[in-house]
C-alpha cells in the first residue's frame, strides 16, 4: 500500500493578471508577500486564442526575482522553443500534452536544458493519458479552466480530477508535484489542496484592487491551510 507524501502547498502567483506595466515591482510584491514561485503562462494564439509574450519577458522577470519560475508554454509545438526559454531563466517547464506529438522525447528535451519536466492537462482531456509519461516527469499540472485568458471560473469538476490522478501519481511517480491551475481563490483553494493539489496557480486572486498583493496571498495561505 502506498502512503501518500506530505508536501508542503506552494503558491504561485500568475503575472499574467498582474500590471505589465509594473512588471518588475508586481514580481518584487509577490516575493515579499511569500510566494513560493512565480507561473508565467506562454501563449502563441494557436495553441490557445490568446498571445502573451515570449522568452524576453522570462528573462526581464528572471532579473526581477530569485524565486523558480514556473514556466507554462500553451504552445503549439513546444520543442521549438524549449532551448530559449530555459536560456531566459526558466526554473521549469511545463508543457500540454495535446500540444506536441512526441511527448516522451519533448520531456527530455525540458531535462536536458536544466529545467523541471511538467505536463499538463487540459479540462476535457482524460487523465489516462498521462499514465505513460508520468514517472518521467517531475509536475502534472490539471487546468480547471479552458487555457487561453485569466479570470475564469473553477470548472467544479477539477477537484474530482486532481483527486484521480494523484492517485495515479501515487502508484507510478509519488514524488511527482500535482498544480492546478485556473479560477483558484480564497473561497475554493481548501478544496483544491485538499484533493491532492500541492502547487496552486493563483492569478486574479493574488493581482487585484481589492487588497495589497501581500493581503492576498496572506489570505490564501490561510484559506489553504483550513482543514474544514
Amino acid at each position: 500500500m502506498i502512503t501518500r507524501m506530505a508536501r508542503p502547498t506552494q503558491i504561485a502567483p500568475s503575472i499574467l493578471t498582474a500590471d505589465f506595466g509594473q512588471l518588475a515591482a508586481a514580481v518584487a510584491e509577490a516575493e515579499a508577500g511569500g510566494a513560493d514561485l512565480i507561473h508565467l503562462d506562454v501563449m502563441d494564439g494557436r495553441f490557445v486564442p490568446n498571445i502573451t509574450f515570449g522568452p524576453g519577458v522570462v528573462a526581464a522577470v528572471r532579473r526581477a526575482t530569485s524565486l523558480s519560475l514556473d514556466v507554462h508554454l500553451m504552445v503549439e509545438e513546444p520543442e521549438r522553443y524549449i532551448d530559449a526559454f530555459a536560456q531566459a531563466g526558466a526554473t521549469g517547464m511545463t508543457v500540454h500534452l495535446e500540444a506536441t506529438r512526441h511527448l516522451h522525447r519533448t520531456v527530455q528535451q525540458i531535462v536536458e536544458a536544466g529545467c523541471r519536466a511538467g505536463i499538463a492537462l487540459n479540462p476535457s482531456t482524460p487523465i489516462e493519458a498521462l499514465r505513460e509519461i508520468s514517472p518521467f516527469v517531475d509536475l502534472v499540472l490539471v487546468m480547471s479552466v479552458n487555457p487561453g485568458f485569466g479570470g475564469q471560473q473553477f470548472i467544479q469538476t477539477s477537484t474530482s480530477k486532481l483527486r484521480r490522478v494523484r492517485k495515479l501519481l501515487d502508484e507510478f511517480n509519488p514524488t511527482c508535484d500535482l498544480e492546478v491551475d485556473g479560477g483558484v481563490a480564497a473561497h475554493n483553494i481548501g478544496d483544491v489542496v485538499r484533493s491532492g493539489a500541492n502547487v496552486i496557480v493563483v492569478g486574479s486572486a493574488v493581482y487585484n484592487e481589492e487588497r495589497s498583493v501581500e493581503e492576498n496571498l496572506a489570505l490564501l495561505r490561510l484559506a489553504a491551510e483550513s482543514r474544514e
